[in-house]
C-alpha cells in the first residue's frame, strides 16, 4: 500500500512539474493554432474574392487557393510544435529528403505544372485563340495545369505539354482580331498596271469579308526579264482566315479574267 502511495505521489509530482513547465507553452500553442486556422480561413475567402475580381482563370483559382492554404497550415502546425517544445530535427531531415527525391522523380511533371500556372496567369493565349506552336497550327480548346489541347484545322487533336509551350516560341495568330492576306501574282509587261489596280479595287469593294481598316495595298514587288510581280494586301478577320483567303483569290482571278488581264499560262 505504501509503495502504491509513493508511486502515486511521484506521478502527481511529475504531472505537476510538467503542467508548470510545459502547460503555458501548450496553452499558447493551442491558442495560436486556433487563431491561425481562423486567420487562414479568412485569408482563403479574401483570396477567392480577389482572384474573382482580377478574372483569374477559373481552373486555376481553387488550385492556387488550396496550395497556399495547405502550405500555411503546415507552417502553422510546425510553428505550434516548436512552441510546445516538440523536437523537429528528424522530421525536418525526413521532409527534406522526401522533397529532394520527389523533385528529382517529378522534374518534368513539375516543369509542366509550373508552366501551366504561368500560362493561366500571364495568358499568352486563351481558349478559342488560333496559335502556331510546336509545328502545329490550330485552335486552343482547353488549357490544363499540365498540358494544352489544340485542335488543328484538319480536325486533329494535339496534346502539348505546357513545359514545351513555355520554352518555345508561340505565335498567336488571332489575338489581334484581324490578319493580312498576302497574294503575289506575275504579269507580263504588256499588261497595263493601272488596269490591274482597278480590278483589285473592284474585287475588294465587292468582297464583303474585307475589312475597311487597315487600308488595302497593292504594289509592284519584283521586276524580272519575263514580267513583273504584283503583291496584293487585304485585311480580314483572323478567325476563318484560310477560307476567306481562298474565296478572295478565286474572286480576284475571276475578275482579272473578266477584265481581259491574262495570267501566265492562261489561254485566250
Amino acid at each position: 500500500m505504501t509503495l502504491d502511495t509513493d508511486n502515486l505521489n511521484r506521478f502527481y509530482n511529475k504531472a505537476y512539474d510538467w503542467i508548470i513547465t510545459k502547460g503555458p507553452s501548450v496553452i499558447l500553442g493551442i491558442a495560436i493554432l486556433i487563431l491561425g486556422l481562423w486567420l487562414i480561413k479568412l485569408l482563403g475567402r479574401w483570396m477567392e474574392k480577389g482572384m474573382l475580381r482580377k478574372n483569374i482563370n477559373p481552373s486555376l483559382r481553387p488550385f492556387l487557393t488550396s496550395l497556399i492554404l495547405i502550405t500555411l497550415r503546415i507552417l502553422l502546425v510546425l510553428t505550434v510544435m516548436q512552441i510546445i517544445g516538440v523536437q523537429l530535427t528528424f522530421l525536418t531531415v525526413l521532409i527534406g529528403g522526401i522533397g529532394v527525391a520527389a523533385g528529382l522523380a517529378l522534374s518534368g511533371t513539375l516543369q509542366n505544372f509550373a508552366s501551366g500556372v504561368l500560362i493561366l496567369l500571364l495568358k499568352p493565349f486563351v481558349v478559342g485563340d488560333n496559335i502556331i506552336a510546336q509545328g502545329q497550327e490550330g485552335t486552343v480548346t482547353s488549357i490544363q495545369i499540365f498540358y494544352t489541347i489544340v485542335k488543328t484545322f484538319d480536325n486533329r487533336t494535339v496534346v502539348i505539354p505546357n513545359g514545351k509551350l513555355s520554352n518555345e516560341v508561340i505565335i498567336n495568330i488571332s489575338r489581334e482580331g484581324s490578319r493580312r492576306v498576302d497574294i503575289e501574282m506575275k504579269f507580263s509587261y504588256g499588261i497595263d498596271y493601272d488596269k490591274i489596280v482597278a480590278v483589285f479595287n473592284k474585287t475588294v469593294d465587292e468582297f464583303k469579308a474585307c475589312l475597311k481598316t487597315p487600308e488595302r495595298r497593292i504594289g509592284v514587288s519584283v521586276l524580272e526579264e519575263s514580267g513583273f510581280k504584283v503583291i496584293f494586301n487585304i485585311w480580314v478577320n483572323a478567325h476563318g482566315f484560310t477560307d476567306t483567303k481562298l474565296s478572295f483569290q478565286q474572286e480576284l482571278m475571276k475578275n482579272l479574267k473578266l477584265g481581259g488581264i491574262k495570267l501566265p499560262g492562261m489561254s485566250d
